[in-house]
């Protein structure tokens, strides 16, 4: 929506004006003064306040409700039981599950989790036309295998610091790469890259006093 011009006595009643116009309360109104007018010498010659305004953007609905409500359709059409709750944290949207068969949901090495958070995440994004991003937890599976992360990427790294020879990780989703990139990347001794094609690469530690001629071309995606 385009900015409209009001004239008046004063800044007030300009924005009197404007109020009167878009049929809001100033609040509601993104208001640019132009000018603040002007009585004039013995009421000669002055000027009339002018101002520009235009309705501001209200803030995009939450679509945590319509995520859970998606989620809790695709439970019910897997024959799944499971309660939903959800909270929002800036632009993520963050799913619970709470069931008695969360290996199911889960899934070898979390592979039908991440299939449940990648179609959930397509669905909204198509029903709302709005970038989101989703995540979908079972019975605090994702802090469980992220801490297993830690320990396997420290685990290596010692390995590697302790023989002097690189270790390859079996492939992982970028999500999983990232983890051990992040807990390594501190550590001054060592140095890791991602290497393979499509979604699922394996992660390389090696020390850093190797190979250094490779690290500007590291994948650390």
């Amino acid at each position: 929506m385009e900015f409209v011009e009001f004239e008046g006595k004063s800044t007030e009643e300009a924005i009197e004006s404007a109020c009167s116009h878009f049929q809001v309360s100033p609040e509601q109104l993104e208001i640019e003064i132009l000018s603040v007018g002007s009585s004039g010498l013995f009421g000669l010659g002055g000027r009339k306040a002018k101002i520009r305004a235009v309705l501001r953007e209200e803030a995009p609905a939450s679509l945590l409700p319509q995520a859970q409500e998606i989620l809790e359709q695709l439970l019910e059409n897997m024959d799944e039981s499971g309660k939903v709750t959800g909270s929002q944290e800036d632009d993520r949207i963050i799913l619970n599950i709470e069931t008695e068969d969360a290996g199911l949901l889960i899934g070898k090495q979390g592979q039908t989790l991440e299939a449940m958070q990648y179609l959930i995440t397509k669905i909204l994004a198509k029903k709302s036309r709005r970038k989101v991003r989703i995540t979908i937890d079972v019975e605090s599976y994702r802090a469980r295998h992220n801490e297993a992360l830690v320990q396997l990427a420290l685990k290596n790294g010692d390995k590697v610091k302790r023989t002097g020879k690189s270790v390859t990780l079996n492939p992982m989703n970028p999500h999983d790469r990232r983890i051990v990139h992040l807990t390594l990347q501190a550590d001054k001794e060592l140095k890791t890259m991602s290497r393979g094609e499509g979604l699922y690469k394996k992660v390389i530690i090696y020390p850093a006093k190797k190979r250094e001629s490779q690290e500007d071309t590291s994948d650390r995606s």
